[in-house]
């Protein structure tokens, strides 16, 4: 997908290309999910005869600055990208035109025709971008709510480690990924600056510390930096990217030898290699106590369930009620809800009081478990209740009677 350098490649096409050139002639599509807030009519007029004055960028935003408002700005969105009519500009997966494709392409938002016969076009093939006409882009949003470039405004090591120090409650990938915190890194360059910093994903950011911090930093910088420098071109990256191996299947993606993973990391697909990225600190302990804790209560739910001694298991509830409901003859109990000050300090990263909060968590929810297991039974036995008492009423009568 687009991200920083692939946004920077089309800046500096348009830069080399179509600076100081009028606009003779634009096409915009009636399409009102990606041309946002004005009618296809309207952008076209107001782009006639202005001249292209520059190209800028912040983050994986572009607009073009003409020589009066308003100004065309462009969201790449999943798949946006620039083409340029004989000019080669980077292609990526997702927006990838062929050549022998219809000139301006049917995917084509916005297509404009220069003097001197240049012409460029806006494509979008998943309709994911949005193109505005803006008096002064960077001034409203998205724009103006972009945190530093990651590009052109690099933090220093100490003010990467002030910010981290205040996300305790968010991994690090995501961090990155939040625009507002530092624009232009997306999925693909997240995981290959955390690969190249060894760094675990899901790694608090708080919980880095200062040396890992300047790693961070030094990686986001050579990447990016890189990725740039041949324009976005993946085949002339390094060969020491995880990237290269983003597209493999699980189980067959490797790097230099060590396995890549494929996890589900805040809702986005995260590729890492485990033996050299590592949970580390408080956090990677307690993230293990908490796996062999529900690990131990999973074992002992189900060994209890042998015996009909204990409550069904919690986890998927909606799925299997009616089928606990057959087999068992009971009310399926439910996940007990905590409370927003429990959840607050089950995701603190206050590390030295987790384990104590997990504990009493733990407990304070068995015995919610057994009251409510005590509410739903008293005055309305089971149906193993009740065929118990049947037989032991029968056995009395059998005594009875052989008296």
């Amino acid at each position: 997908m687009p991200e920083l350098p692939e946004v920077e490649a089309a800046r500096r096409a348009i830069q080399e290309n179509c600076l100081g050139k009028k606009i003779k002639k634009s096409v915009v599509a009636d399409d009102s999910i990606v041309i946002d807030g004005v009618s296809a009519s309207d952008f076209e007029a107001a782009l006639l005869g202005k001249t292209i004055v520059a190209a800028h960028r912040k983050g994986k935003n572009l607009w073009l600055q003409l020589d009066s408002p308003p100004f065309p700005s462009f969201q790449f969105g999943m798949a946006g990208a620039i083409y340029i009519k004989g000019v080669a500009v980077t292609k990526y997966k997702r927006s990838a035109v062929k050549e022998d494709d219809q000139w301006p392409s049917k995917y084509s938002k916005v297509f404009v025709e220069l003097d001197g016969g240049m012409e460029f076009s806006f494509t979008d093939k998943r309709r994911f971008a949005k193109v505005r006409l803006l008096k002064d882009p960077a001034s409203v949003p998205p724009i103006s709510e972009l945190g530093p470039d990651a590009l052109l405004e690099p933090m220093t090591d100490d003010e990467l480690v002030a910010s981290l120090s205040k996300k305790k409650k968010v991994a690090i990938k995501a961090l990155l990924l939040n625009q507002s915190f530092i624009s232009g890194i997306g999925n693909w360059i997240a995981d290959e600056v955390l690969y190249q910093a060894r760094i675990h994903p899901e790694q608090p950011a708080a919980t880095l510390s200062r040396e890992c911090c300047a790693t961070l930093n030094k990686c986001i910088k050579e990447v990016i930096e890189k990725a740039v420098e041949v324009g976005a071109d993946s085949s002339q990256f390094p060969s020491n990217w995880i990237f290269h191996s983003r597209e493999k299947k699980p189980g067959e993606a490797f790097i230099d030898g060590n396995q890549i993973e494929f996890i589900t990391s805040r809702g986005r697909t995260t590729a890492f290699v485990p033996e050299l990225q590592k949970e580390i600190g408080n956090h990677a302990a307690n993230k293990v106590s908490k796996q062999r804790k529900q690990s131990t209560r999973g074992k002992g739910n189900r060994d209890g369930n042998a015996d009909n001694n204990v409550d069904e298991p919690e986890a998927d509830e909606d799925n299997n009620a009616e089928a606990t409901k057959g087999k068992k003859g009971r009310k399926p109990q439910g996940q007990v809800k905590k409370s927003p000050a429990k959840r607050k300090s089950e995701e603190s990263d206050d590390e030295e009081n987790d384990n104590g909060d997990d504990v009493k968590e733990e407990e304070e929810e068995d015995n919610a478990k057994n009251k409510r297991s005590k509410k739903e039974t008293d005055g309305k036995p089971s149906k193993a209740g009740k065929s118990r008492k049947k037989k032991v009423l029968s056995n009395q009568k059998s005594k009875k009677k052989s008296k």
